[in-house]
């Protein structure tokens, strides 16, 4: 039957007792399905995680520029990762780095919440935020 009317015999569910088989055009069948698969890419968004590094002596003014970056990171939907780097001496006081990133996160708290927690590696203290869900 497949062959008189042009088209290819396709087994749809060979586990099935009696086999499913269908009457179709095979080379439309696949093509159909990728164009499928290519319009559900389009519409995925890939989360990126952004980056805003700080220092612990950083002025008012230069925290309020770099969270109104991370703001807009988070409507745009990425992650943010705050990195506070200690230079020289610095190091010995890291309850300002701490001081710092809590004041981070309760400056951007009503955009974000926290995924990871400060964590302290050598000379840097990270921390990552990611926007809230509506």
């Amino acid at each position: 039957m497949a062959r008189d009317r042009g088209l290819d015999l396709v087994e749809v569910a060979p586990n099935a007792r009696p086999p499913v088989c269908k009457l179709m055009d095979y080379g439309k069948h696949k093509y159909e399905q990728a164009r499928k698969q290519r319009e559900a890419k389009k519409k995925q968004h890939n989360i990126q995680v952004k980056e805003v590094k700080l220092r612990p002596r950083i002025e008012s003014h230069d925290l309020e520029f770099k969270l109104r970056h991370a703001r807009r990171f988070f409507e745009e939907g990425d992650k943010v990762k705050f990195t506070l780097m200690f230079r020289g001496r610095e190091i010995t006081h890291p309850e300002l780095g701490v001081r710092l990133l809590e004041q981070v996160k309760a400056e951007l708290d009503d955009a974000a919440t926290v995924e990871v927690e400060i964590a302290r590696e050598g000379r840097t203290m990270t921390m990552v935020m990611v926007p809230r869900r509506e």
